[in-house]
This record gives C-alpha cells, sequence and structure tokens, in this order.
C-alpha cells in the first residue's frame, strides 16, 4: 500500500519504519517545546498524509518515552481518517513528575496503518442474549 506524504514545513521528517518488520512508523515533531509535568501539548510533526479508502493512521505512544519520562500519547490511539488532509498534530501528555523538554526532530510517536470495517448501524427494538448479558466491569471476576 502507498501512504503518500507532503511536508508542510522543510523541517519536518518523513515518517519510516525503524526496523524492518515495525507495526509503526516513526513520527517526529518539528518544534521545541516543554511539556510541564501533568499537563499536555500538541506536538506539530510538519506533515499530512493522504490515506486509501477504508484505511486509517492510528496514532500511539513509544513505549520509551512511556518508561523513561511517563510521556505518552493522550488520546492514544489517536486517529488519523482517510479523507483528513491536514497537518498531523499529536496530543502528549507528560504524567512525569518534571518538565519534558521536546526538541526538533525528536521521536514522538509512532503511526500505524490500520484497515477500517465501514458498519451498517441497524436500529433495532432488542439484542440478542449472551451467556454476559449486560454485566460490565467486573463481570469476568478478576479485578
Amino acid at each position: 500500500m502507498e501512504i503518500k506524504v507532503i511536508k508542510l514545513n522543510p523541517v519536518a521528517t518523513i515518517p519510516f519504519y525503524a526496523h524492518p518488520g515495525d507495526a509503526g512508523l516513526d513520527l517526529f515533531a518539528i518544534e521545541e517545546t516543554t511539556i510541564p509535568a501533568g499537563e499536555t501539548k500538541l506536538i506539530r510533526t510538519g506533515i499530512a498524509i493522504a490515506l486509501p479508502d477504508h484505511i486509517e493512521a492510528q496514532i500511539r505512544p513509544r513505549s520509551g518515552l512511556a518508561l523513561k519520562h511517563s510521556i505518552t500519547v493522550l488520546n492514544s490511539p489517536g486517529t488519523i481518517d482517510s479523507g483528513y488532509r491536514g497537518e498531523i498534530g499529536v496530543i502528549l501528555i507528560n504524567h512525569g513528575k518534571k518538565a519534558f523538554q521536546v526538541t526538533s526532530k525528536m521521536k514522538i510517536a509512532q503511526m500505524v496503518i490500520a484497515p477500517v470495517i465501514v458498519s451498517k448501524v441497524t436500529v433495532a427494538t432488542e439484542l440478542d442474549c449472551t451467556s454476559r448479558g449486560n454485566r460490565g466491569f467486573g463481570s469476568s471476576g478478576i479485578n
């Protein structure tokens, strides 16, 4: 599958797979900013993409940033719909106890390309019965 990418900013880095077999393409910041402890910032990537119909890009955290600095993607996974052609921004949150410095060209997230199943929604008057029924949180008996 081909994903078209344009640079909206000359310092932008085109996403790429760091290793053969990786699921996610690395996404990079184009600016420097500080995310104070407990706060959230939108980090610009300086790129826009064109996805085929029924394909999405999922924006996911980087495990190294999460483990070492408590930095993660707030709305994980974020979704880039196939019709969106604007700049990709990544919402990062600092769950750590000290400020985190984002630098230009820093890997900030990963982008996983995935198929989307389009469903037909039908209004019903009742649903079929299952062994679980309407039991929600904690219904498996495991805390």
